[in-house]
């Protein structure tokens, strides 16, 4: 099976922290190695390097190429432009349909953390072997929820499908993309849904057939090599909310995982529990609880008093201070920022 790790996007989210010459999932802050590092070491030694493709743009290649000095230079695939996720998914089955190859694949992401990678790598093995058995659906991995996350997105298992070996799969009943507060509680409680970490299996041959008559204008940029023409669409909108998903199936994981995607994401990711904070660099807290403090800049010290719930982040150029709540608001901050010009920030 081939696995593509896709590793290109900006991480608007993250700022200050991630920017666009060098964004989140290069950032060697966990235990000395990076998100897109992680990722690659997780799925190289069970499925093999030569079936391990890193997709991103030309910009990150030489970043790419320092942190995985193993991956062969012909699975690096790197988009001509910069577009949204559709066009990027079909790039990455256009590419390995020219290798000849038309067979399992799966989607994965650079930017993601997991305690349990045997859960991840059984998934992914489970995952090819549902799609040798039929080649013309999705296998989704669902994961359990810890607690009610409004801040991302949600699926809602159905009844058992079938089993293989010991594992049972389940049927797919759709999808709540970021739901409110209240609806993301009631969800939460009825068990019936899990978080979705964007995680799918399929063949070469179905997806790309799934291109050519749902997304027929992407489908037509990119094989006409095209690429910089193509429409700035999700892959949900492109295909997953056009195709018909009653063959798809649910693999139910218990990874760990979690999506650093925010500044509180990241807090939550790295914190030894809910109240405790997570400092980097010169700090002191005092009466501070809940909260992320990051201090990047040398011979200064970043001083709180009385905060809770609190994301504060000082680097060389830029400070950031905000409410766990209110995290989600950084993207729509970075472009005020580049409506007025502030590119040099960003």
């Amino acid at each position: 099976m081939k696995i593509v790790i896709f590793a290109g996007g900006i991480g608007t989210r993250m700022w200050p922290l991630s920017r666009t010459n060098s964004p989140k999932q290069f950032d060697t802050i966990f235990n000395g190695k990076s998100t897109l590092q992680l990722a690659y070491d997780r799925v190289a030694p069970v499925f093999g390097k030569e079936n391990i493709l890193i997709q991103t743009t030309k910009a990150y290649q030489k970043i790419i190429e320092r942190q995985l000095k193993d991956l062969p230079k012909k699975n690096l695939i790197l988009e001509p432009a910069r577009r949204d996720v559709g066009p990027a998914v079909f790039f990455a089955i256009h590419k390995l349909k020219e290798t000849g190859y038309d067979g399992p694949m799966a989607i994965v992401w650079a930017d993601h953390l997991m305690d349990r990678v045997n859960e991840f790598t059984g998934a992914l093995k489970m995952g090819k072997r549902l799609i040798e058995k039929n080649p013309s659906r999705f296998v989704f991995m669902a994961e359990r929820p810890r607690f009610a996350n409004n801040n991302l997105g949600w699926m809602k298992v159905g009844e058992k499908a079938g089993e293989m070996g010991k594992r049972d799969y389940f049927s797919f009943k759709g999808w709540k993309y970021k739901p409110t507060k209240i609806v993301c509680d009631r969800m939460y409680k009825s068990g019936d849904y899990y978080w979705n970490p964007g995680y799918f299996i399929t063949s070469v041959d179905f997806l790309d057939w799934c291109y050519k008559k749902l997304a027929p204008e992407i489908y037509s940029c990119v094989t006409g090599g095209k690429y910089e023409e193509c429409p700035r669409i999700s892959f949900d909108k492109a295909i997953i909310e056009k195709v018909n998903l009653k063959s798809a199936v649910i693999l139910k994981t218990n990874m760990g995982w979690s999506d650093p995607g925010t500044l509180y994401a990241l807090k939550e990711a790295l914190e030894e529990s809910s109240e405790s904070n997570v400092t980097k660099g010169t700090v002191v807290t005092y009466e501070t609880s809940d909260s992320l403090v990051y201090n990047l800049e040398k011979g200064k010290v970043v001083t709180t008093v009385g905060l809770k719930g609190m994301v504060v982040v000082n680097t060389e150029d830029a400070v950031v201070i905000v409410h766990k709540d209110n995290v989600v608001n950084i993207s729509d901050l970075v472009k005020e920022m580049k409506e007025r010009k502030m590119d040099k920030f960003l």
